[in-house]
């Protein structure tokens, strides 16, 4: 589970969290730490993300996926724990949505960090940038529209967006954490671009895919 697996992390040791928990808490699935109420769901969000900010470094940033549905219930957690940065709101479309009214054709990804002393496109916030980040826009911008829809190799997202991610709040040989990998999206991205990876998965079918997609790469 992912909190036993966080709690085995040493304090301020991880540059990076990308997390995509988990949502269908009422649905079949096997990880028992999630209970049958919106009330039991918030406390266990409550419990992971505390761990989270023990494991991640004063630099270091955490990117959390939540539907619009969730979306004010994370802005509060992480606002408890965290300094939040910015909302992002990324193009997603969801190829199950049963709505009878308005497609939803977005979702939230919300920016935080453990301090303001974070680093941001490889430098320290509050310095001057350089020209070339100054005048680019569109990687800095909190709306990713831009974002392909397809997923790459059997994954779930689209590499382009982990690789965004990666860029703007780590470095090569950095610490990545996520605590929910599914299919090892955000590992086989690290792996491809130099990062290092811890990641739990309780569907042991998810976790045995996403490690031979990573061993592939």
């Amino acid at each position: 589970k992912c909190i036993d697996g966080i709690q085995r992390i040493p304090n301020d040791s991880i540059d990076l969290i990308i997390a995509d928990p988990p949502q269908d808490i009422w649905g079949d699935i096997s990880d028992n730490e999630l209970g049958q109420t919106l009330q039991q769901y918030y406390e266990w969000n409550n419990l992971w993300l505390g761990e989270a900010q023990r494991v991640l470094k004063n630099t270091g940033a955490i990117y959390v996926f939540s539907p619009w549905q969730y979306s004010g219930m994370y802005h509060g957690l992480l606002s408890n724990l965290f300094n939040v940065q910015s909302r992002i709101t990324w193009r997603k479309v969801n190829q199950s949505d049963s709505s009878k009214t308005w497609k939803n054709h977005i979702s939230d990804i919300w920016y935080a960090t453990k301090t303001e002393g974070f680093l941001f496109k490889q430098n320290p916030v509050g310095l001057n940038r350089n020209e070339e980040n100054q005048n680019n826009h569109n990687l800095e911008s909190n709306l990713w529209i831009d974002l392909p829809f397809g997923i790459d190799d059997g994954g779930r997202y689209p590499q382009k967006l982990f690789e965004r991610i990666l860029d703007a709040s780590s470095f090569k040989l950095n610490w990545v954490l996520d605590p929910f990998m599914g299919f090892g999206d955000v590992a086989l991205t690290c792996k491809k671009n130099g990062r290092r990876f811890i990641g739990f998965e309780t569907n042991k079918d998810h976790l045995l895919l996403g490690m031979k997609r990573v061993d592939k790469s």
